[in-house]
């Protein structure tokens, strides 16, 4: 499958949205410009001493791109131990340092998300009413203006 054809799947068919029964961790991600959000849902188990995440989900108040991005890093993080899903977190954010920053901002966003679920969880193994984790985006997604000459 083509790269454009997976980007058409998980917009006409996002995988993992919703939320998610039984969850026992959750993160959120926000624009502070303009009141975007995304709330990463977390199932995860304990597995020979190592956290990983058993189930995920996302919801998303959002443009279109947001969907994307949380259909597709939820797609991958599924099954990764939290030191997978924190490179994963690495990698994503590594990627959108080359990207303009309002091309950068809805993925960032994600991203985040899944960041303040895995702290949430960890957090909560300490204390378990901790709430959750929120991070804002350093990005704008809003475009700048050309300048007029």
């Amino acid at each position: 499958m083509t790269v454009d054809a997976q980007l058409i799947e998980h917009m006409m068919e996002p995988k993992n949205y919703g939320t998610l029964e039984n969850s026992n961790s959750e993160g959120l991600g926000k624009n502070p410009e303009n009141g975007e959000k995304v709330i990463v849902y977390l199932q995860v188990m304990e597995e020979e001493g190592e956290s990983v995440i058993e189930d995920i989900s996302f919801q998303a108040i959002g443009c279109s791109t947001t969907i994307v991005a949380g259909s597709m890093i939820t797609q991958e993080a599924r099954g990764l131990s939290f030191k997978g899903a924190t490179n994963l977190i690495s990698a994503t954010m590594k990627i959108l340092d080359k990207v303009p920053p309002e091309d950068a901002a809805c993925s960032e966003m994600v991203a985040l998300a899944l960041k303040a679920s895995l702290e949430t969880y960890r957090l909560r193994q300490e204390e378990s009413d901790h709430p959750s984790v929120t991070y804002q985006i350093s990005n704008d997604c809003t475009p700048k203006e050309e300048e007029k000459n």
